[in-house]
């Protein structure tokens, strides 16, 4: 509702004087000899500050295209082979007569890359998981050979038949051996 309709109502929860001011900034408005007056969202808008964290001169590139991840896989592995080719070939132009130094080249060439699966094994222990929930299971139930995580699936465990039992344990890969 505008507010000369609330007037008219008589339920305005404004003053008359806030009216007064409403219906000169109106006429204000309509005055093209006054200057407009920008609202406050305009007041407190940011746009007009410059901001230094773009470049000005920046241009996007309209041929660049995106690639997917076959593609981007396959230059990863070419942009290895090629960084062993040319670390052979530097170590081939370093080798002495009698071949010394090679043993400590052997050891650099073996290091692990992102998408190399020859990695070395973790030296740490293998984490155990709950057979029920997923969440990480410190204990195991003596009957069954199930994982928990706490007290409830404990309780639920308890409860289940040996063929739910081993199905859990099938579904973990282990042979199932329910007591």
């Amino acid at each position: 509702m505008s507010g000369e309709s609330f007037r008219r109502a008589g339920t305005c929860p404004l003053s008359s004087n806030h009216h007064k001011k409403l219906a000169a900034a109106a006429t204000a408005d309509s005055d093209p000899s006054s200057p407009p007056v920008p609202s406050l969202a305009e007041q407190l808008s940011f746009l007009h500050y410059p901001k230094p964290f773009k470049n000005p001169s920046y241009t996007k590139n309209v041929n660049r295209r995106t690639k997917n991840l076959k593609a981007v896989l396959t230059q990863e592995r070419e942009r290895e082979r090629v960084e062993r080719e040319r670390r052979r070939q530097e170590r081939e132009e370093k080798m002495d007569v009698d071949g010394s130094g090679a043993a400590e080249d052997e050891q650099e060439e073996e290091l692990p890359t992102y998408s190399s699966i020859e990695a070395p094994p973790s030296v740490l222990p293998q984490r155990k998981y709950c057979d029920i929930t997923g969440l990480e299971g410190p204990y195991t139930d003596p009957a069954t050979g199930l994982r928990y995580h706490d007290k409830s699936i404990y309780e639920m465990i308890k409860g289940l038949n040996a063929g739910a039992a081993k199905d859990y344990l099938s579904a973990r890969g282990v042979n199932p051996i329910v007591k």
